[in-house]
C-alpha cells in the first residue's frame, strides 16, 4: 500500500494533480470593462507571463514608484490568549476581508481566450503611457529585455464585439483624439481571433466613416500616421486603443524595435517600406473613395428629401388651385342662375301682349 500511495503522489506531482493547471490560468477571463495590455508570444505562455510581469513592474516603478502591497499584520500570541474564542473569530474574519481587498495587484494575468496571447489587467495604471515608455526606452537603448514576448499592445477600452455595440462605444471613446477641434492623420490596425462574425473590411469601413464624421480634417495615412487605432477582437470582446509611433516602434514589436539596421538590412527594409507605402496608398485611396461615396450618398439623400418637399409643395399648390377652380365653377353656376332669373319676367311680358292683341 505504501508503494502504491508513493506512486500516486509522484504522478500527481508530475502531472499537476488535476487542479493546478486551472489555478494557474486564473478564475477570471478577459471581460468587457477591463483595461490592460495584450501580449503575444511564441508557444510559451507561462514564460511570457513571467517576462511580462518583470518588464511591466520595472518600468511601472520608474513611472509610478514601487507598488505598495502590505500584508495584514498578525496579532501577538499574548493578545490572542486574552481574547475569548468569539472575539478571536471576528478578528480573523475581519483580517481575511482586509487581505482579500488588498490582493488585487496593479498587474494581474487573465485568460485572454486565444492561444499565444496573454492579457495583463492593469489597475491605477495608464496602459498607453506605460507601453509607450517601454518601447521608447528599448528603441533608444537597443537592449533586448525579453525572449518570448513579441508584441505588447495597450488596451485602453473594451466593449462587446458586435457592430452596434462597437459603433456606440467608439463614438464616445475616440472623441479626445478625433472630434473637432481635435484632428489628425490615422490608420486602423485590425485583428480578430476566435471570432467569425467580424469582417475586417466592414469594421474598417464603419470605423473610417465614424472618424470622418467627427471632423472632416481627419485623414487616412498608412505610411506615417500620427495616430493608430488598434482594434483587437478576441471571441466576443473588442479591445481598443489609440497609440502614437506605431510605425516607428515596429508595430509595437519588442523583438524588432531593438534591432540595429545594417546596410543590407537597410536595403531590404527600404524595399519592404516601399511595398508597404504602395499598399498603404492604395488602401488610403480606397478609404478616401469610400468616404467620398458616403458623402455623395448623404448629398443624394438630402436632394431626395428636398425633391420630396418640393413635390409636397406642388401637390398642395395643385390642391389649392383645384379649390379655386371649384369656387370659380360655383360662382359661374350662381351667375348663370341669376341670369336665368332676369330673363324670365321679360318672356312673361311678351306673352301677355300677344294675348291682348
Amino acid at each position: 500500500m505504501s508503494e502504491a500511495q508513493d506512486l500516486r503522489k509522484r504522478s500527481k506531482k508530475r502531472y499537476g494533480g488535476g487542479h493546478r493547471s486551472k489555478k494557474y490560468k486564473g478564475s477570471r477571463e478577459l471581460e468587457v470593462g477591463m483595461q490592460g495590455i495584450l501580449i503575444t508570444c511564441n508557444m510559451n505562455e507561462r514564460k511570457c507571463t513571467a517576462e511580462a510581469f518583470n518588464l511591466l513592474n520595472e518600468y511601472a516603478d520608474q513611472l509610478y514608484g514601487p507598488e505598495n502591497f502590505k500584508e495584514p499584520e498578525e496579532s501577538s500570541s499574548e493578545e490572542e490568549e486574552d481574547e475569548d474564542v468569539e472575539a478571536a473569530l471576528k478578528k480573523e474574519v475581519k483580517q481575511l476581508k482586509a487581505s482579500s481587498g488588498k490582493r488585487e495587484r496593479r498587474f494581474q494575468a487573465m485568460d485572454s481566450g486565444a492561444n499565444n496571447v496573454i492579457f495583463i489587467k492593469t489597475k491605477n495604471i495608464d496602459p498607453d503611457k506605460l507601453v509607450h515608455h517601454i518601447l521608447s526606452d528599448l528603441h533608444i537603448t537597443k537592449k533586448n529585455k525579453s525572449r518570448v514576448i513579441l508584441r505588447m499592445l495597450p488596451v485602453s477600452g473594451t466593449c462587446k464585439a458586435f457592430q452596434e455595440d462597437m459603433d456606440k462605444y467608439l463614438s464616445v471613446f475616440l472623441e479626445p483624439w478625433f472630434k473637432a477641434p481635435n484632428h489628425g492623420s490615422y490608420q486602423i490596425a485590425f485583428k480578430a481571433r476566435n471570432s467569425s462574425h467580424n469582417k475586417r473590411d466592414d469594421i474598417i469601413k464603419a470605423l473610417a466613416g465614424l472618424v470622418g464624421k467627427m471632423n472632416p480634417k481627419n485623414k487616412v495615412d498608412l505610411t506615417t500616421p500620427e495616430l493608430t487605432i488598434i482594434v483587437e477582437v478576441i471571441k466576443s470582446v473588442c479591445c481598443i486603443s489609440v497609440v502614437r509611433d506605431y510605425t516607428l516602434y515596429r508595430k509595437y514589436n519588442l523583438q524588432e524595435v531593438v534591432k540595429e539596421e545594417g546596410p543590407k538590412d537597410g536595403k531590404q527594409e527600404e524595399v519592404t517600406t516601399n511595398r508597404e507605402q504602395k499598399d498603404g496608398k492604395e488602401e488610403e485611396i480606397k478609404l478616401n473613395q469610400e468616404e467620398k461615396d458616403g458623402k455623395q450618398e448623404e448629398i443624394k439623400l438630402n436632394q431626395e428629401e428636398k425633391d420630396g418637399k418640393q413635390e409636397e409643395i406642388k401637390l398642395n399648390q395643385e390642391e389649392k388651385d383645384g379649390k379655386q377652380e371649384e369656387i370659380k365653377s360655383n360662382q359661374e353656376e350662381k351667375d348663370g342662375e341669376q341670369e336665368e332669373g332676369k330673363d324670365a319676367p321679360k318672356t312673361e311680358g311678351k306673352g301677355d301682349e300677344e294675348e291682348e292683341k
